[in-house]
């Protein structure tokens, strides 16, 4: 093609990126991996092939990791972490640094392989995938060395299990692995089946960089060998993938003491307002869905755009559709690459031909013979209950429907049972500062698409997994608290048959929605003091009344929308009138426990909820450096409702101290009292009436913990829920809490030392972070 000829016709010619150094290094290794354990590469074994996806080429042979070959892992990484985490972090910055450094050695090579091995064009490889796994290691570098002075009172976990997903195989890696040995951990990690090829690199950097023995493990393998590792004798889990597979990692977990983060699906709207830049917008439209296929859990999916200009947009974004350019990963020219493998594409297909409704517009362009490929897709005109709408396709495919109003945008973009992230296009600052708080995701961005950094974490909501990967708060999964435990025995309040304490019958109800009411199965329980006199009787509380409680907090939302300066003010308030009748339960937690010590409770409980009430509008977000012309910021928001079975041995302190940092941070609460000592609960919620708590806030039941416990964790309106019992229901609560992903926090049988302050905990606990991506200028 002559100069002449390009620019009449405006086609790009050919740019193809050699692929010579990647095969070399594939060569010299003898196109046949074994697992990288204990610093060493395993003889290859029996397994599988990687494939290149776009000719179907056999790129090299990979080994099927056995139990033998995982219990390996496991046992070199525990016999190193020990050393590892007391080098220090200064020590361990340097390991970490060396192999950033590394990696901008061999970014090509790095950019190549992976591209031949996941199909994604080399641009995005090269200019995003390289350059941000890059970054990830010399961010957490920094992390470490920062970890004593920052972090004085975190430790490491210990091993880390690790499962990464195909679709950013590098970078996952990235996002997993910096983190976790910059704090102090070792690491344990199984790529995906289809591409394994940049991790056994990664795995010859690290050799490269000296990182000691053990330190960074990986095994090679299918989904079996993922399992393996989520059942091993592990610290925690770190899973991105499908929020299929991330269910049942949680049920697999559940009362093991693992700790578990989960970044899931997606199915992310794109709202574009009528006052948006369109021409723009459609550019970052390509980004949103075309970007690495489509494959990317975080895509803009579902496009909404406002009546007025829907027409004229759709008509300009099937315009753009149809210059894409589908090839060959390799040229510098490709907009769309290979789908990853066969499977994968026939699992797209099939979802496309299995929908009906809509107009489907295939982009009109020249696809390769042979290969993964599929043409770039827009369904227009769907419903939101449409099955395209609701289910992740992952892949080339844009589905679209319109709104009216600001109101009607964000409904339709919380319509669904993901929480990843979003996007908003519009000129109207302050309309997208708006919407922004209101979408129910980890991450939105404002007229941009796909910005990610090391400093801003990212993670979902909902059924999108919960943690962060990135930025200080995606360190808190990677440590825990330098505290020591002891084991917590199940409590039991005294019997007797003595007589009533008070001449006047005392049967206290429970607190639903601000009234007291009478428990749905209608039984009550007795309860006694030390010398067997009858103290009163509380309601035995069953699924109804959980039920009930939820649907009062469900419908105290707007306390959320409160400012932090009014919460305080109702904090100090409940305080002040505790304090008023600090002599009265001080009388009734002694008389109940039998102990000396209900003063001492009853003055700790007032300072929870002042210490609260300080922190209700102090506990900031940040406004995280990253490398754009924009800021991030990072917003603390409150979790939704929350259903706590709280301290038998510490009936008013163990209520408070969860209730009051919940509420600061604008959630509302269901409550399940002390099941030894319950009457502290009941004359508090005196106190919460007379308080100026909104109903529905607070909500308190009674009775057996076991028998509430388990319809909380199955309710899929709670958000959270957590539990401090003398009665060890930590298995039966993550199980069951499997079904809508909420967050969990269980004691695991060990017991909190109630008379220490940890309002911070439960802050971190009762907030969500949103990062919100502002580009500014001109």
């Amino acid at each position: 093609m002559t100069v002449k000829e390009i620019f009449e016709t405006m086609d790009y010619g050919p740019a193809p990126e050699s692929a010579a150094d990647a095969l070399a290094w594939l060569v010299d290794q003898g196109a046949r991996f074994g697992h990288f354990i204990n610093g060493e590469f395993t003889s290859p074994a029996d397994g599988f092939d990687s494939k290149n996806p776009a000719n179907g080429e056999t790129l090299a042979t990979l080994s099927q990791a056995s139990q033998d070959d995982v219990d390996a892992a496991v046992a070199a990484a525990r016999k190193a972490q020990g050393k590892w985490a007391a080098l220090g972090g200064a020590g361990r910055a340097r390991y970490i640094y060396a192999i950033a450094r590394l990696m901008q050695k061999h970014a090509r090579l790095f950019a190549v392989l992976e591209t031949l091995d996941n199909g994604k064009p080399i641009r995005e490889s090269r200019d995003i995938d390289v350059p941000l796994a890059q970054r990830h290691f010399y961010y957490h570098a920094g992390m470490a060395q920062l970890m004593e002075s920052e972090l004085p009172d975190r430790e490491a976990l210990g091993v880390c299990g690790q499962i990464i997903p195909w679709n950013f195989p590098l970078l996952m890696l990235a996002w997993k692995v910096a983190p976790a040995i910059a704090m102090g951990n070792t690491v344990v990690l199984k790529p995906a089946e289809y591409t394994s090829l940049t991790a056994l690199l990664f795995a010859d950097i690290c050799r490269q960089a000296g990182l000691p023995k053990g330190v960074v493990n990986i095994v090679t393998g299918d989904g079996a060998v993922g399992e393996m590792i989520v059942n091993a004798d592990v610290d925690k889990i770190a899973f991105t993938g499908s929020t299929a597979v991330g269910r049942k990692i949680r049920e697999a977990t559940a009362g093991s003491g693992k700790a578990l983060t989960l970044e899931l699906g997606g199915k992310s709207p794109y709202i574009v307002f009528d006052d948006a830049d369109i021409d723009s917008a459609i550019e970052g439209l390509v980004d949103a869905i075309w970007f690495n296929q489509g494959q990317v859990c975080c895509a803009g999916s579902r496009l909404l755009v406002q009546e007025g200009i829907a027409d004229r947009f759709h008509d300009k974004l099937r315009a753009r559709m149809d210059k894409l350019r589908v090839g060959n990963p390799l040229d510098k020219c490709i907009d769309v690459g290979a789908i990853v493998d066969p499977v994968q594409l026939n699992t797209i297909s099939e979802m496309v031909a299995a929908n009906t409704a809509g107009k489907v517009h295939q982009a009109r362009v020249d696809m390769p013979e042979g290969g993964c490929f599929y043409p770039p897709t827009l369904v227009e005109g769907l419903a939101p209950s449409d099955a395209l709408m609701q289910e992740e396709i992952f892949g080339p495919v844009l589905v679209s429907t319109t709104f009216r109003t600001p109101g009607e945008a964000v409904e339709l973009a919380n319509n669904t049972r993901y929480g990843l992230a979003a996007t908003v296009w519009t000129e109207n600052v302050n309309l997208a500062l708006d919407i922004a708080p209101k979408l129910v995701a980890g991450v939105v961005w404002v007229n941009a698409t796909n910005l990610f950094d090391a400093a801003a974490g990212f993670g979902g909501t909902r059924e999108s997994g919960f943690g962060r990967e990135g930025g200080w708060e995606g360190l808190s999964a990677y440590t825990k608290p330098k505290t020591k435990t002891k084991p917590l025995e199940k409590l039991i309040g005294f019997a007797g048959e003595g007589a009533p304490v008070d001449a006047v019958d005392r049967t206290a109800k429970l607190y639903i929605g601000g009234k007291q009411a009478r428990p749905d199965g209608g039984y009550s329980k007795a309860v006694y003091g030390k010398s067997g006199a009858l103290l009163g009787h509380v309601g035995l509380g069953n699924r109804k009344d959980v039920r009930n409680a939820v649907e009062a907090a469900a419908g105290a939302k707007s306390w959320s929308k409160t400012t932090g300066h009014l919460r305080a003010q109702i904090l100090y308030y409940i305080g002040e009138n505790l304090s008023a009748r600090a002599a009265e339960f001080a009388d009734r937690i002694d008389a109940m426990t039998g102990k000396k010590s209900g003063a001492d409770e009853v003055e700790a409980s007032i300072q929870r909820l002042f210490t609260a009430a300080a922190w209700a509008d102090k506990y900031d977000g940040q406004a995280h450096g990253v490398p754009i012309r924009g800021v991030a910021l990072a917003m603390k928001e409150a979790v939704g409702v929350i259903g706590a079975v709280c301290a038998d041995e510490a009936p008013l302190l163990g209520l408070v101290s969860v209730m009051a940092p919940a509420m600061a941070m604008g959630n509302r609460v269901v409550l399940a009292a002390s099941e030894a000592y319950p009457l502290a609960a009941t004359d508090f919620y005196q106190v919460l009436d007379t308080s100026d708590v909104p109903a529905g806030v607070v909500n308190i039941l009674t009775g057996s913990h076991a028998e509430l416990a388990a319809p909380m964790a199955s309710h899929l309106n709670l958000d959270a829920v957590w539990s401090f019992s003398s009665t060890d229901l930590s298995a039966e609560i993550e199980k069951a809490s499997a079904g809508n992903l909420k967050r969990t926090w269980v004691n695991n049988a060990t017991a909190m030392d109630w008379s220490t302050d940890q309002t911070r905990r439960f802050l971190e606990a009762g907030t969500e972070v949103k990062n919100i991506w502002i580009p500014y200028g001109e």
